[in-house]
Parts: C-alpha cells; sequence; structure tokens
C-alpha cells in the first residue's frame, strides 16, 4: 500500500489570491509535501512564504538547495531559481528558463514526474498562457493525478484551459473545493504503484534544467530541427510532439510552448517596429536640421529637396506607428502583471503589520 505524497501545483496571473485560498483549506497533518512554482520577478525578493504562512498551520518556507523533503511542509520556488525535487530532497538550479521563466511549473512538475511517479499530484491553478500544460502531462504518463482549478473560477483561465488540452484531467474544482479535494486524495491508500518506465527524453529534460550539460546528454536528438531560432540565444529550435501538445527547445536549453514561442516572436517584431520608427525619425531630425544650415548657405534647392525627403520620412515613420499600434501583440503585459501582483501582496502584508 501507498500515498500520493507529493503535492506540486502551479500557478502564474491571479496566482496570490488561489494560493492563499487553497493552503487556507490544508489540514495541519496533511501526510505530503507541497510544492509551489509562481511567476514572479527575479529583480525584487519574494514574500510569498510569509504571506501563505498567514494562512496556514504548515510550514512555509523558500526551498533550500537539497533540503530533505518532509510531509506537511510547504516548499517554495525561490525567485530566478528552477525548483526541482530528487529522491528525499530539494534541489534548485539557474538552468534556461521555460516558457520565458524561472522558476517555470513545468520543470518542478516534469522532476516530480520523473522521481515520483505516481506519488505525484499535479495542480494548474489561474495563469496566462501555458506553463505547466507540459508538465502535467508528464505527470499523467508517469501514472499521477492531474488537477486544475475550474477555468471559470479562475482569475485568468489560460492556464487551466491549456493544461485540459493536453490532457485528461482526473479533477477540475474550483479553489474553495481544492483543499478538501487534495486531502482526500493524499488519504487515500493505492494499493500497487504504478512504475512506469521513464523516457530518455525525460532525462534529458530534466538533467537540462539541473544545470546538466544538455549536448553531452544528447538534448538534439528530442525532436527534429525547425526553421525557427530561440528568441534568447537564437540558436536552432527542435520541435518536440507529447500527445497534442507542440514545444521547441534549443540545444543550449530554453524551451517554450508554442503559445510561448509565439509571444517571444511577436515581441521581437513589435520591438523591430519600434527601432525602425527610431531610425527613421532620426533621419528625418538629421534632414531637418541639415536644410536649415543649407538655407543659411542659400543652397535653397537643395534644402527643399531635403525637406520634401524628410516630409517623406514622417510619413513612412507614421505608417509603422499605426501597425505598431493597431496590432494586438501580446508582449509582456502578463509578465508585468504577475510583477505587479507579486508588489500589490508586498504592500499589502506591509499594511497588515503596521
Amino acid at each position: 500500500m501507498f500515498k500520493r505524497d507529493i503535492i506540486v501545483i502551479g500557478a502564474s496571473a491571479g496566482g496570490l489570491t488561489a494560493f492563499e485560498t487553497l493552503v487556507s483549506q490544508l489540514p495541519s497533518n496533511i501526510p505530503a509535501a507541497i510544492f509551489i512554482v509562481w511567476h514572479i520577478s527575479p529583480d525584487y525578493p519574494s514574500i510569498l512564504p510569509e504571506i501563505l504562512a498567514r494562512a496556514t498551520l504548515l510550514p512555509v518556507a523558500h526551498a533550500i538547495e537539497r533540503e530533505p523533503i518532509k510531509p506537511g511542509h510547504i516548499y517554495v520556488a525561490p525567485p530566478d531559481h528552477h525548483l526541482l525535487v530528487e529522491p528525499g530532497y530539494v534541489r534548485l538550479s539557474r538552468g534556461p528558463r521555460e516558457n520565458r521563466f524561472r522558476p517555470a511549473i513545468d520543470v518542478l512538475f516534469r522532476s516530480a514526474a520523473r522521481y515520483y511517479g505516481s506519488r505525484v499530484i499535479g495542480v494548474v491553478l489561474t495563469g496566462s498562457l501555458d506553463d505547466g500544460a507540459a508538465g502535467l502531462y508528464a505527470i499523467k504518463e508517469q501514472g499521477g493525478i492531474a488537477v486544475v482549478q475550474d477555468p471559470s473560477d479562475a482569475l485568468h483561465s489560460s492556464m487551466p484551459r491549456a493544461a485540459m488540452q493536453a490532457v485528461a484531467v482526473d479533477h477540475c474544482v474550483p479553489i474553495i473545493e481544492m483543499g478538501a479535494l487534495l486531502a482526500h486524495l493524499v488519504d487515500k491508500a493505492i494499493p500497487v504503484e504504478e512504475v512506469n518506465p521513464v523516457s530518455e527524453k525525460m532525462d534529458i529534460e530534466v538533467g537540462v534544467a539541473r544545470e546538466d550539460n544538455g549536448l553531452e546528454m544528447g538534448i538534439m536528438k528530442l525532436g527534429d530541427v525547425s526553421p525557427y531560432t530561440c528568441p534568447e540565444c537564437h540558436g536552432v529550435l527542435m520541435q518536440l510532439k507529447e500527445g497534442n501538445l507542440i514545444r521547441f527547445r534549443c540545444h543550449t536549453g530554453h524551451a517554450y510552448s508554442l503559445n510561448a514561442l509565439l509571444t517571444e516572436v511577436t515581441q521581437s517584431i513589435e520591438e523591430t517596429l519600434w527601432d525602425g520608427i527610431r531610425t527613421i525619425e532620426a533621419s528625418q531630425m538629421l534632414m531637418i536640421h541639415t536644410a536649415k544650415h543649407l538655407r543659411e548657405m542659400n543652397e535653397h534647392e537643395a534644402a527643399d529637396l531635403l525637406l520634401q525627403k524628410a516630409e517623406d520620412a514622417k510619413r513612412r515613420a507614421n505608417l509603422v506607428r499605426q501597425a505598431v499600434m493597431s496590432n494586438e501583440i501580446l508582449s509582456q503585459d502578463n509578465l508585468n502583471e504577475e510583477i505587479e501582483e507579486e508588489h500589490r501582496g508586498f504592500r499589502t502584508a506591509n499594511k497588515k503589520e503596521l
């Protein structure tokens, strides 16, 4: 007989309220270790453990490299570090970002699936885009349980919806029912622990996140070479397929879902267009400045020609500006929202202390 004693939870935008609500429902004697990843800025200290500690009797803290895993403890990924689990202890790394984030939800989920198999319960909460979907696929592949927040209950429904499209989830419930569900799942004895073979692909991806050398591990075997390049390091991206999921990973290890890659590409396009506007307007100013000096030298014909070219440049810049303004580009809005949410939590905590 065994029980599911590893709970991994991920959230993005809207995650603070969801985490507080969830941990407040967990029994103080829950016989499972709980691991949390929330997309937060690497530029600010995280006080998520302090905030969650006010909502639960369970010990909550940022994870520490190689600390033992204990049931009834909540481990939170620190800023700018991936959180992984290995047999009996915690790992932290600054491995390549996945889906634009470090910590990334997929990294935690995949490592839990790799080492704990059917003992794992994966939980995807509110958030933008689709980090967590590939990790939940890995958990299901290894015999674990997949749980998502009801998208209609989530402040941002993209992540739970993406997870539901990626795998046949076992439970989809509103956040107010999540704690009771998890307590029931970990308390339910399973007669036989399912042990599914770990694929070479999973070993490689967990190793890359752990900062192992991807090339030496055979990262180029993960998928077919695609015509796209990595937005971060400009290396060639390989295309991976898992069920109906399409993902990409470069030889240095950066990983993207299809949606995350599209977001990076569209952001790059926007930056290129703004750079074009800057260049055109700089040439316009230079031509106007030069025309002024030509007039002072009585070179009126040359000055008029330059002013005409400056007007043409102005029209081109306006056309590009209109294209930027009219194009609905996702860019970094979601990330900025998540950063601001962390700041709001920090300000709220300070007010409570005062």
